[in-house]
């Protein structure tokens, strides 16, 4: 049995990771900054993490431990109000990042899987997916302190004593999917006409089970030590194919109608949404080949599956609510 501390194991992908890992046989050691998560595995498997910088100790919280998950972050803020947002996801995602690395050789932790983005990449591809060859291109001070968190670590597992694997996913979906997903399984369960038909896009997409599954595989593989891997379910797919199965799982109608896509680019920049547009309309294809052939690696869940368990937890969650 490998015993795993967690790290933001109150977030979204955290929560569902937890409950995986247990499942597959590991004790898992959860750090949480807050007390009113519930998970499926006991409170004695819990130690609180109030502050994630350069000076967070976590002498106590690696004691016994075989493999550290690293998820927690700052992550992308909606109305950042910081002065400098690089220096705020420096203090977090690099620092605090670096440190609990160096504790962790220190202290004689065999692994350590961290969750980057596939924004170290880029935000969008044109002519093929991006892999883990192409040159990185962050393009944001979230993407960036990923990248550099990244470095640091690579450089730790570099001078021994600590194999480190990185993993960047794409947007990651899945029943309490929050953010931008969610949003959008807002828009087709109201079935109101959506001016989107013309979009011709190609997204990779991750659900949270496939994701758990390639995080539980780096934590003891020999082959991902010291490597990078990108993920995803292994099927594209544009954002109107992505809406009219939504709806269908939900059994919703779907009223995709053609509008210039230059129009809508132009209304979303005098809207200031021309970020969500991007994410929108825009192209970003992972090429996942790498941890299919050096992991043997396959996503045990097809997209179809992921959307539709998707849907059906959000129509629930309504239900519950009304």
């Amino acid at each position: 049995m490998t015993t795993i501390l967690l790290t933001g194991a109150n977030g979204f992908v955290g929560q569902h990771l937890g409950v995986y890992l247990v499942k597959q046989g590991h004790q898992v050691i959860a750090t949480l900054r807050r007390d009113d998560v519930v998970f499926d595995y006991t409170p004695a498997h819990v130690a609180k993490i109030s502050v994630i910088d350069a000076d967070t100790d976590w002498t106590t919280a690696l004691e016994g431990i075989d493999v550290v998950i690293h998820l927690a972050a700052r992550v992308h803020v909606m109305r950042e109000k910081a002065t400098d947002p690089l220096l705020e996801f420096r203090q977090m995602n690099v620092e605090g990042t670096a440190r609990l690395a160096k504790q962790a050789a220190e202290i004689g932790v065999k692994r350590f899987v961290y969750l980057s983005s596939i924004g170290v990449n880029g935000k969008s591809t044109t002519t093929h997916p991006f892999s883990e060859n192409d040159p990185v291109a962050p393009e944001d001070p979230y993407a960036q302190s990923k990248w550099e968190a990244e470095q640091h670590l690579l450089a730790l597992a570099a001078r021994g004593g600590l194999e480190v694997c990185i993993i960047r996913p794409p947007l990651v979906y899945g029943p309490g999917a929050p953010g931008n997903f969610r949003r959008l399984l807002g828009l087709a369960a109201r079935g109101w006409p959506l001016p989107l038909a013309s979009i011709d896009n190609k997204r990779s997409l991750v659900g949270i089970e496939n994701l758990c599954s390639l995080i539980e595989v780096c934590t003891s593989h020999p082959q991902a030590a010291g490597e990078v891997f990108l993920v995803s379910d292994g099927q594209d797919i544009s954002t109107p194919e992505l809406i009219r199965m939504l709806a269908e799982a939900m059994e919703r109608p779907c009223r995709l109608l053609p509008f210039p896509t230059s129009v809508l680019t132009i209304i979303s920049k005098l809207m200031g949404q021309a970020g969500v547009w991007t994410r929108l309309a825009g192209s970003l294809q992972v090429d996942i080949s790498k941890a299919r052939q050096q992991l043997g690696w396959e996503p045990p869940f097809p997209l179809e599956q992921g959307l539709a368990d998707t849907a059906d937890w959000y129509q629930k969650m309504h239900l519950a609510s009304e």
